[in-house]
């Protein structure tokens, strides 16, 4: 019987490998956003053969890994049995829907809803916005050149500063009345507790020698950096388009695509993330496995 345990760092040296084996470009199938989160969606995992399983509230994220897919559906059946759970993947993509259709005929539904869709972008678009429908953001971007600022990695020496600004803007934002931003900047701040143990890769920016701005993310797969985290205040005109070029130029330059996560149907988020016109959405869907079964 499959047994689930709490997410802890030390569980990235084996889930890194499963998640490598699938190669998936979704941000749930990344170790960070599994391991931030964890309080918030109450993530567990768990490991049948060579499968990574991530237990994400009341749903499983579709397994990462390799190995007999039938035996596996066969284990989270009885574990669902058991605890009197409705057997339900999330956040799948396409391949993974085309997998249990074909060898599960019938036997799960399926729906999706385009807030939970990743904006997948094309790395060289976001660091040359080149063309007609990208030239506000050029214009904002040589706009803040001309302030006083300068770029940096993120590293032991500045990382508080980061979290000093993670906390102003979480104040100047009404954290404190906004249950999805206080969930966002709680997780923001684990990252950042971990940053270095996760692996993360960042860069912030400094405007007369105060923090602004600041951003992270990883590799998600292997043509796709992810990013988790993208911070400014929107009071310095152009923080928000400055690092978000700087990323894609000092971070991204290895990369086709870029991973700016989903939208959760946020109306200024969606706006925001449509403005820079991703190569294309990545669809996800839920399954449901139908009666019970």
């Amino acid at each position: 019987m499959l047994k689930f345990k709490e997410i802890e760092i030390s569980d990235k040296q084996w889930i890194q490998p499963l998640l490598e084996l699938s190669d998936y470009q979704g941000c749930e199938y990344n170790f960070t956003n599994n391991f931030v989160w964890k309080d918030i969606f109450d993530n567990t995992v768990s490991r049948w053969q060579d499968f990574y399983i991530c237990r994400s509230g009341d749903g499983f994220i579709f397994p990462a890994g390799r190995g007999d897919i039938k035996g596996l559906i066969h284990e989270l059946d009885e574990y669902c049995r058991s605890v009197g759970l409705k057997f339900r993947f999330v956040s799948m993509d396409r391949s993974a829907k085309l997998l249990l259709e074909q060898e599960f005929p019938g036997e799960f539904e399926f729906f999706s809803k385009d807030d939970y869709f990743d904006y997948i972008y094309s790395a060289e678009a976001l660091r040359t916005l080149k063309g007609k429908k990208l030239h506000s953001k050029r214009n904002y971007i040589n706009r803040f050149k001309e302030l006083d600022y300068t770029f940096e990695r993120i590293t032991p020496d500045n990382i508080a500063e980061c979290r000093e600004m993670s906390a102003e803007w979480c104040r100047r934002n009404n954290c404190e009345i906004n249950p999805d931003k206080s969930d966002e900047m709680c997780a923001v701040g684990v990252g950042l507790e971990h940053y270095f143990k996760l692996g993360l890769e960042g860069g912030l920016i400094r405007v007369n020698g105060k923090v602004q701005a600041f951003s992270y993310g990883e590799r998600q797969n292997s043509n796709t950096f992810v990013t988790h985290v993208e911070k400014a205040f929107t009071d310095l005109d152009g923080a928000y388009p400055m690092i978000n070029w700087l990323i894609a130029n000092e971070l991204c330059g290895g990369y086709e695509y870029i991973n700016r996560e989903e939208d959760m149907g946020e109306e200024n988020l969606r706006k925001a993330k449509r403005s820079y016109h991703p190569a294309y959405m990545l669809e996800k869907y839920t399954a449901v496995r139908i009666g019970g079964k």
